[in-house]
């Protein structure tokens, strides 16, 4: 019974924090993770840069533009391609099935999250990094109309 007790207290708390985290990231920029530590610490909350980083997958917080977006701040920004266009940099291919998008520092991740839930018939699948995304196309026609389409829509 104390271990339920100990579970549900911890499970609140994470709760209570991660509702913070929300509340912080619609009312004002956050650039840095240890930012947020700041702000969660000044309201009261027990946290660690751990907690924050678990917290911030857990609620699904991307990183474009330099800031945290909250997840339906996210959802908006990822349906339209026209918002992240100016994160977009460059389009490459890399033999007949991979082709590389190049992004500002930063922007890669939700650059490539966009493109997965796009889904996209063309694409396989995407692996990001700070600024360089690998697109998977299983064909070379595949990958041909996959540059067409980022060329469109990101006015390459």
């Amino acid at each position: 019974m104390h271990n339920a007790c100990n579970f549900m207290h911890a499970d609140l708390h994470n709760s209570t924090r991660q509702s913070a985290i929300l509340r912080i990231l619609r009312t004002a920029p956050v650039r840095k993770q240890d930012e947020l530590v700041r702000r969660l610490r000044d309201e009261g909350h027990e946290v660690t840069q751990s907690s924050i980083s678990r917290d911030l997958r857990d609620l699904g917080v991307l990183k474009a533009g330099g800031r945290y977006l909250a997840p339906d701040d996210t959802n908006r920004s990822l349906d339209d391609f026209g918002t992240l266009r100016q994160f977009v940099r460059g389009v490459a291919t890399a033999g007949s099935a991979l082709t590389v998008l190049r992004t500002t520092i930063g922007a890669a991740q939700s650059v490539a999250a966009a493109i997965d839930k796009a889904a996209w018939p063309e694409v396989v699948g995407t692996i990001s990094g700070d600024d360089t995304i690998f697109i998977a196309t299983d064909t070379a026609a595949a990958q041909t109309a996959l540059v067409a389409r980022l060329r469109d829509l990101f006015r390459l």
